[in-house]
């Protein structure tokens, strides 16, 4: 009797064992969908007399809402549009990153005076501190992370971990996990998610179509706007503010 009892305890020991490593196991995700709001204090970002024309303390905070699509080797980040937006819709950028990691590249399509212009390039090879400093961002538990991009800026993003596949907004990638939360220093621009969905994205979804337009790498570009705009009053805004996450 004693062996039996012995082996019943074993076998319900197990058993626990098993179904909570299950439940943990359920918790890790490789693919889903997830929607931020990006909230932009335009009195931050734009500091000229022209712009403060058009800003004040009650229009100063722009909402833009944009969804990540994503499985175990690719994403896409896209604007999540809106009909009818109004007047105020040109002041904030709505860009497109499509990523793909085994191919270590990443296709964009970034917005310039009202024209999509398409870039591919390799993945971008950030050096994160990764801190102690944790947050709870859509119910996941989120680690902070700090990237010094020059001497004057510094992003913070927020990774979970139960999240696996190493991608996040605006093409920041390179995390142990999703990235959940992403801001500038000074809080000029804000993401969050707001809502994380576990459906499998398609093939179509996370394919550009560039059509025959002319594809640029990263370094053409920024050449090409130096060129043509960097001696213009407002050129060097545009150049910073097109190329503020990259």
């Amino acid at each position: 009797m004693t062996t039996s009892a012995g082996a019943r305890n074993i076998g319900f020991v197990v058993l626990f064992i098993w179904i909570c490593c299950d439940g943990l196991m359920g918790q890790y995700h490789d693919y889903g969908k997830i929607t931020f709001e990006r909230k932009t204090n335009l009195l931050k970002r734009y500091n000229d007399n022209r712009m403060k024309r058009f800003i004040n303390e009650d229009n100063k905070i722009k909402i833009d809402k944009f969804e990540l699509l994503f499985n175990d080797t690719a994403s896409v980040f896209r604007p999540i549009l809106v009909a009818g937006e109004g007047k105020m819709s040109w002041i904030t950028t709505k860009n497109y990153y499509y990523q793909y990691l085994q191919e270590k590249s990443q296709f964009m399509i970034l917005g310039l005076f009202g024209q999509n212009v398409y870039l591919k390039d390799s993945l971008p090879q950030r050096d994160w501190k990764i801190t102690n400093s944790t947050r709870s961002i859509s119910g996941y538990k989120c680690r902070k992370a700090l990237y010094e991009k020059n001497d004057s800026t510094r992003i913070y993003a927020w990774y979970a971990t139960e999240l696996t596949t190493p991608i996040g907004p605006e093409g920041y990638c390179g995390l142990p996990g999703v990235i959940l939360g992403l801001a500038t220093e000074d809080g000029g621009i804000v993401y969050f998610a707001k809502n994380i969905e576990f459906v499998k994205p398609t093939q179509k979804e996370l394919i550009p179509d560039s059509g025959k337009n002319k594809i640029f790498t990263l370094q053409q570009l920024k050449f090409k706007i130096k060129k043509d705009y960097g001696s213009t009053p407002w050129g060097k805004g545009m150049f910073e503010n097109l190329f503020r996450w990259l």
